[in-house]
């Protein structure tokens, strides 16, 4: 950890036709390459230039097509419904940056361990020391669907599979020593074979023998990113992530779950300082606060119904087309809610009710527009003024959602960050070429990820 603390800063992203943002497509500013390399490059090359410490791409392996069940109006209303591969993506902005890193989602109940491993390796390799993993369960039926499998499984085993997913995905990254390679000519010596070891993982749902087919990266190997907002997501965050996507729908609870989750940190035997903590937030800055205003005007008109219903189908695995919206969940149907739980108990803590109704999640998750997230907006020195107070109370950081692309982020690094460097809050330069040393950590060491008995 630095001596002075500042603020992680993260740009939120999609590999598809919008940001999380739905309605982001629609605005007038956004840019409509986004089947292109030179969009995502132009958004890598504006985060770079602010500074972000990184970039991050969510994912799902399906579109929205849970609500009506049917695919049509999502695809009619772009509710995200491209989803390319996005470490195919951060390939090509790797090349265009130097020090950003980048970040992507892949899931631990559709891939393989092997798979993942290979893929992110390889990617930190590429980028010299700058990639992270996202690591996430999935959400619902289509996803299971599309990869042949007849249900998705139920939330807590996802969480248990998951467990055993990072031991073989962390087990392959550590198989070769930092300098089992030494590619001699002279001698015909290509890699130290003492030095590269098998696997030979067998457990409950996981078999691979290894040796692992990709060495090491000058970070030692990828972060490792989670978002998990149930309780049993949270208890997995704190077992294995070092940078830690929250929602928080105010800094009073913030503060709670901040310090909650720092305490389950501790309960591992982990450092809390060591492991970030950014919510999601939208900014919408201007040069005066009138100009902030009438941007956010437009961006609220961006919004669709469509938006909120499917992405509330996709998200819970539940059809909101299949009962009036003023009629509460029974008991039953709670239960067996296997897609982001941290939703439910969201809309169960702000509305009060036990047995929320569909208008409940619609109203208090407020999924598909900008009030999902807390919105801060006004001139760069109000934006900072809001910031700076949730980062002193409830955070190490922020991931950065955009309401236009690429405008968000031009508007952030132009506005927003020179003032937060002014203040101290964000560093002027990066500190070295690797995402870890950019975020104060160690490069990893083989095996230090395993809990001290």
């Amino acid at each position: 950890m630095s001596k002075t603390r500042q603020m992680t800063l993260v740009g939120f992203l999609q590999a598809q036709n919008c940001s999380n943002y739905v309605g982001s497509w629609r605005h007038p500013g956004s840019a409509t390459d986004f089947l292109g390399v030179e969009y995502y490059q132009r958004i890598a090359r504006s985060l770079e230039h602010g500074k972000f410490h990184m970039c991050f791409f969510d994912d799902r392996l399906a579109m929205p097509d849970i609500l009506g069940d049917s695919h049509i109006e999502a695809v009619r209303n772009g509710v995200r419904v491209v989803k390319m591969d996005p470490c195919t993506i951060l390939t090509c902005m790797g090349m265009a940056t130097k020090n950003l890193g980048l970040g992507s989602t892949y899931s631990t109940t559709y891939y393989e361990p092997f798979h993942v491993a290979r893929v992110f390796a390889t990617l930190d390799l590429m980028v010299g020391g700058r990639a992270a993993w996202n690591v996430v369960t999935s959400l619902n039926s289509s996803e299971a669907h599309n990869f042949g499998e007849a249900e998705h499984p139920e939330h807590d085993l996802r969480y248990d599979k998951a467990d055993e997913f990072m031991e073989v995905v962390l087990g392959h990254w550590d198989s070769w020593e930092d300098d089992a390679l030494v590619v001699d000519k002279d001698s015909g010596l290509f890699a130290h074979a003492e030095k590269v070891h098998k696997l030979g993982h067998q457990g409950r749902w996981f078999r691979s023998k290894g040796p692992f087919t990709v060495p090491r990266s000058p970070q030692g190997r990828p972060v490792i990113i989670q978002a998990g907002q149930s309780g049993r997501g949270r208890d997995f965050a704190a077992r294995w992530g070092e940078l830690v996507f929250c929602v928080y729908s105010s800094v009073e609870m913030g503060r709670k779950q901040y310090k909650a989750f720092k305490d389950q940190l501790a309960a591992y035997g982990r450092d809390p300082d060591s492991v970030r903590v950014c919510p999601a937030t939208y900014i919408i800055v201007g040069e005066t606060q009138s100009m902030a205003e009438d941007k956010r005007a437009l961006i609220d008109k961006m919004a669709k119904p469509i938006d909120a219903l499917a992405l509330l189908s996709e998200a819970l695995n539940f059809d909101f087309a299949s009962k009036p919206m003023d009629q509460p969940f029974t008991d039953e149907e709670l239960k067996n809610i296997s897609g982001l739980r941290g939703i439910l108990d969201r809309v169960i803590l702000l509305s009060g009710n036990k047995n929320p109704s569909l208008g409940d999640f619609v109203k208090y998750s407020k999924r598909g527009t900008i009030g999902e997230h807390p919105c801060f907006c006004g001139n760069a020195k109000q934006v900072a003024d809001q910031l700076e107070e949730w980062f002193n109370n409830c955070c190490d950081g922020f991931v950065f959602a955009a309401t236009e692309l690429p405008g968000t982020y031009e508007d952030i690094t132009r506005y927003v960050v020179p003032e937060l460097q002014r203040r101290g809050l964000h560093h002027k330069d990066y500190k070295g070429p690797t995402l870890r040393d950019n975020l104060d950590l160690p490069k990893a060491e083989i095996g230090d990820w395993r809990l001290k008995s």
